[in-house]
């Protein structure tokens, strides 16, 4: 069977490998006689599995000892709750860098938890930016400063991170998380929704500084970072079979060559589509900046909405999924996470051209 061009957004193409590797254990995880489904998650072969997921993260992303990953549920959208609700005490200021849709809702719902001011915004631009370091105006008495690293429905991302000496930075690494080597360590708190890079939905990393982990009694249980960690995510049963695939990408991460490699073959995907929309005489107009371009999320338009129609149609025909625009914005978008080929990129670079080249072609032949 011949595999799909996969450029979805979300959930998003699983390395091949590991989807084999899957197949293969499905029925019997461990030599137990049953599917890593069916197991139960206090059983020493979850244990062992939830433990390597958690021990190669912390290898490939070289997380210091003074924090800690957790497993939990409910993607990044219920940590636009559960952060503010355990590090926005009162008589403290969060501060959002808005960069687009997603940190518009991490906002949103911060501010039905405590006070919060905007450190700086692109929407003026039609978040086709990243705000510049020197303009961020962080509050005063801010207890946190949150950002989105990437953009997935505008095509932006950030190339340096912020640097505050007091105020913890916390980070929506939900599209990039894994992508590139960061330092960790200028973070207060990291999460992820796992379905862009790594693994399929149903888990949600957060990596958190463990002074930043505190009891609330009047939180909820399953709302407090305290409860997990206390209890190794494990307090209720877990997305045993997403942790299970996350373990299996996290293998193949490290056995590709680790986060250099990866980011090696991103900015080399990236440069293909890239290099692509530049050299097309406008033919292609990517909405981002240049120096806010994401590796994750290329997005462009064609020169009317007819166009970009036939365009992906005929994208869809020759194979290529996942190519329109978000709803809010419309155009093409091609999402290249870690686990879509390069050849998958090559191949869209050169029906791209190929589309171009029949295009200005025909309307030549029209005008004559």
């Amino acid at each position: 069977m011949k595999r799909a061009y996969n450029f979805n957004a979300g959930p998003a193409a699983l390395p091949e490998a590991v989807l084999a590797k899957a197949q293969e254990e499905f029925l019997n995880i461990n030599g137990s006689g049953m599917s890593v489904m069916e197991i139960s998650h206090r059983s020493k072969d979850f244990e062992s599995i939830i433990n390597k997921a958690k021990s190669l993260l912390i290898e490939l992303m070289d997380i210091p000892e003074d924090y800690d990953v957790l497993f939990l549920q409910g993607g990044a959208s219920l940590q636009f709750s559960m952060i503010p609700m355990n590090l926005l005490p009162e008589g403290k200021t969060a501060s959002y860098v808005l960069t687009g849709s997603w940190s518009e809702k991490a906002l949103k719902e911060a501010e039905k938890v405590g006070t919060c001011e905007v450190a700086a915004s692109a929407k003026e631009t039609n978040y086709s930016t990243i705000p510049a370091l020197d303009e961020l105006n962080v509050a005063e008495n801010a207890a946190y400063l949150h950002i989105t690293s990437n953009n997935t429905i505008f095509g932006t991302q950030w190339k340096d991170y912020p640097e505050t000496v007091e105020v913890p930075v916390i980070a929506d690494m939900s599209s990039d998380i894994l992508s590139k080597k960061i330092d960790v360590s200028k973070f207060g708190l990291i999460y992820a929704g796992a379905q862009k890079n790594l693994g399929p939905s149903g888990v949600t990393v957060v990596i958190i500084r463990k002074d930043l982990i505190q009891k609330n009694a009047g939180l909820p249980t399953m709302l407090s970072f305290q409860t997990h960690a206390d209890n190794d995510s494990l307090y209720n049963t877990p997305p045993t079979m997403s942790i299970y695939l996350l373990s299996l990408v996290l293998q193949w991460v490290k056995d590709l060559g680790g986060l250099e490699e990866i980011e090696r073959l991103n900015e080399q995907k990236a440069a293909l589509l890239y290099n692509t929309i530049d050299e097309s005489n406008g033919f292609y107009k990517g909405h981002a900046r240049p120096d806010s371009r994401s590796y994750m999320n290329v997005t462009f338009t064609l020169k009317n909405e007819d166009l970009t129609k036939q365009f992906l149609a005929e994208a869809k025909e020759a194979g290529f999924v996942g190519l329109n625009g978000h709803r809010s914005v419309g155009g093409c978008r091609a999402s290249i996470y870690n686990a879509v080929p390069l050849v998958h990129c090559e191949e869209l670079a050169s029906f791209m051209k190929k589309f171009q080249a029949a295009h200005t072609r025909k309307t030549s032949e029209q005008t004559v």
